[in-house]
């Protein structure tokens, strides 16, 4: 029975990332059945972001690397899209591949350097990519259009004999689909021996490169794939805004989003995904009610996070089933010490 009882929990543990999109997916259908339009644009507007924390949670939670400097493969991803935009190449499918793929190229370069280090120095260095990516933004006018922005950008077309994608419920369906497949792909590239290996990479990174294991072009390649991610989110928001000045790829992004996977669980993507949710909710939503406090909001939402959830969203479910499990404990550890005494006698 017991050994029945490990395989029903394992089970469980694998079925969880292949239910979180189904779960996803059945809320925006909630979501885009309710007439409100206003509704539809607040949460299609919410997913890049989503998508963003996505990308931070797999390089910070699966390859052990706290980082801000995401915000640079999304910026190139968006600015990117945007251009394309306003030059006639109006492909939804276009896009996103061009976004992934110089997001992708942005993370390889910046990667190269970046993955050498760990902890602080990795945390610090990221800023610097993240606060680089600021300044490029507001002052290469040529492509950002400087501080200023780019604003009157063409909404995507998902093939040439289609209108393009205007109405609201439209614009959250094509964004959530997107989204949850690219997580979906995600977290599906992430389980296995792939999982396994990043996990004892940072459990114990030397004694993986002792092993024969190349922890560096590992984590290279986490941080390369990550900013694909990246890259997409950035098209995405493109899509769903179709405008862009420096302050949407700025610190304060990069900021709010690794707030957003702390809170959600660094090392589930749906919960870094939810995480992120939760944050623009608490500083879009519940801020407007006190004007001027969203800071002081989101300071608290990180501390209390910190405090009664530390490690996310993700880990409460074990949590509670733990918590029911505890009055069992001491008959649980009555029985081993009723054995041993047994064997002893014997």
């Amino acid at each position: 029975m017991t050994a029945f009882a490990q395989v029903t929990a394992v089970a469980r543990l694998r079925s969880l990332p292949m239910l979180a999109p189904v779960v996803a997916a059945l809320a925006i259908i909630v979501v885009a059945v309710a007439p409100d339009p206003y509704l539809h644009t607040t949460v299609a507007r919410m997913l890049p972001l989503a998508l963003l924390a996505v990308s931070v949670a797999v390089v910070t939670g699966h390859a052990g690397l706290p980082t801000l400097g995401q915000v640079a493969p999304y910026a190139a991803g968006a600015y990117l899209t945007a251009r394309l935009a306003l030059a006639g190449i109006d492909l939804a499918v276009v896009h996103l591949l061009c976004a992934a793929v110089v997001g992708a190229v942005t993370a390889g370069l910046a990667g190269a350097v970046l993955v050498r280090y760990r902890g602080t120095v990795f945390l610090m260095l990221s800023l610097a990519v993240a606060e680089l990516t600021a300044i490029t933004a507001g002052q290469w006018r040529a492509v950002s259009g400087g501080t200023d922005g780019l604003a009157g950008i063409p909404a995507p077309r998902l093939s040439p004999g289609l209108p393009p994608l205007l109405g609201d419920r439209t614009v959250l369906l094509y964004t959530a689909g997107i989204a949850i497949t690219t997580i979906a792909v995600a977290g599906w590239l992430l389980r296995g021996d792939r999982r396994m290996l990043l996990t004892a990479a940072r459990a114990n990174e030397n004694r993986a490169r002792a092993s024969g294991h190349p922890v560096y072009a590992y984590l290279w390649m986490v941080h390369t794939a990550a900013g694909g991610l990246a890259g997409i989110a950035g098209a995405l928001l493109i899509h769903t805004h179709r405008w862009i000045t420096p302050a949407d790829v700025g610190f304060g992004v990069a900021a709010l989003v690794l707030l957003a996977v702390v809170i959600g669980g660094a090392r589930s993507l749906g919960g870094a995904s939810a995480g992120a949710l939760i944050v623009l909710v608490v500083r879009d939503v519940v801020a407007v009610e006190v004007p001027g406090h969203a800071p002081l909001l989101l300071g608290a939402l990180f501390v209390i996070g910190v405090y009664a959830l530390p490690d996310g969203l993700a880990a409460l479910p074990a949590r509670l089933r733990r918590r029911h499990r505890r009055p069992a404990g001491p008959q649980a550890a009555a029985s081993p010490t009723a054995a041993t005494s047994a064997r002893s006698t014997s």
